[in-house]
């Protein structure tokens, strides 16, 4: 099964629809329902996630939909460990690092799906777009 990591940008993305980027992201959502493959997501995209889209939408809202996320994704934690991984690491963006060493915790990971390949681009592992990410999971997994 194909593991792919998504990234804070995605959640929100799929939440709010968010023109144009959240048809890629409820693609990649539905697939994750009809395909072999299995999405994970950190402690912290659900936070960050919930923060921002409270902005836009009702506490109930954000609950109801970060909910239905939860049931088709399984949750990195944040720890202790990935906190002074990326502490003590050359990424520039502390909140990417954080991102980054939760996806390297997933054993046989694809890919991290992000809209912000430039603050990933030392991931050490496959960064893909959403629309490259769909690509991918419907032509390569499909042969």
């Amino acid at each position: 099964m194909k593991s792919f990591y998504i990234d804070t940008n995605i959640v929100i993305d799929f939440i709010s629809l968010r023109v144009p980027f959240g048809i890629a992201a409820k693609s990649i959502f539905e697939l994750a329902e009809t395909k072999n493959i299995k999405l994970y997501v950190s402690t912290l995209s659900i936070a960050t996630s919930h923060y921002v889209l409270k902005k836009i939408y009702s506490e109930e809202e954000v609950r109801t939909a970060i909910s239905s996320i939860l049931d088709l994704v399984e949750v990195i934690p944040l720890t202790e460990d990935v906190l002074r991984k990326s502490l003590n690491s050359s990424h520039k963006d502390f909140e990417d690092a954080l991102q980054i060493f939760c996806a390297h915790k997933i054993e046989n990971l694809s890919a991290i799906i992000t809209r912000d390949l430039k603050d990933f681009s030392t991931a050490e592992v496959q960064v893909l777009a959403p629309d490259e990410a769909l690509y991918y999971i419907q032509n390569k997994l499909e042969n």
